[in-house]
């Protein structure tokens, strides 16, 4: 699964990766993005303006909020069976800007779960692939809410853990986005190249989304 990330690029990056513009003070760093925050997302009906939905997807059908806390991911082999998911694959797609996400080890020997910090080489910013939802509740307010689609390990992610992200290639971004094709959308969902990627340790302080701080984000020396 995918349940911690980072978001804490310079303003500038931003605005130039996407083509978008967005002023100082709209942005936040996040340090450590968890679910049941509200989060920055572009989406395909809106492909120009950088919005905040909430992490864990309530379908529009839900009769209870609380099942967004169950889906904070979409697995790619199943996105297109499953009730929760497949419309929004369709028809309601967006992208989730990130500088690096988060995952844990269990150590065979002690079965403590260590924190990596995962990351692409060559780019300080990229785009995890994602599915929103509306969802609204008895007063008529409405909801915007995300999941994050995951799929198998490449490599590098094998010796951390047996699930990643689906990162899309910054060319093909637009695509994912605007593309109506499920046969070459479900093609994109496949595991990011492991030589394009690198991870190190940090501490246990992003065990707890209370931990906001670039601290996380230092490496910690493996004895």
């Amino acid at each position: 699964m995918c349940g911690r990330y980072s978001f804490a690029p310079e303003l500038k990056i931003v605005n130039e990766h996407y083509d978008i513009t967005v002023d100082a003070g709209e942005i936040e760093p996040n340090y450590n993005c968890a679910p049941s925050q509200m989060l920055p997302v572009i989406t395909n009906k809106n492909p120009g303006k950088m919005m905040r939905f909430r992490w864990g997807l309530i379908p529009f059908w839900a009769k209870d909020p609380a099942i967004g806390n169950r889906l904070i991911n979409a697995r790619a082999e199943t996105i297109t069976e499953k009730g929760a998911f497949r419309s929004s694959f369709r028809q309601r797609r967006c992208l989730i800007p990130a500088d690096a996400f988060y995952e844990w080890r269990k150590e065979p020997l002690t079965g403590k779960k260590t924190p990596y910090r995962i990351f692409l080489k060559d780019r300080p910013l990229f785009s995890m692939a994602g599915i929103w939802d509306q969802w609204k509740n008895r007063d008529g307010e409405i909801l915007h809410t995300f999941s994050i689609i995951t799929t198998s390990p490449n490599e590098l992610m094998a010796e951390i853990h047996h699930r990643m992200p689906v990162i899309i290639p910054r060319d093909m971004e637009k695509h994912w986005l605007k593309s109506n094709d499920e046969t070459q959308l479900a093609g994109m969902l496949r595991p990011f190249p492991a030589k394009l990627m690198d991870a190190y340790r940090i501490s246990d302080m992003v065990n707890s989304p209370k931990n906001n701080t670039s601290e996380i984000i230092i490496p910690v020396e493996i004895l």
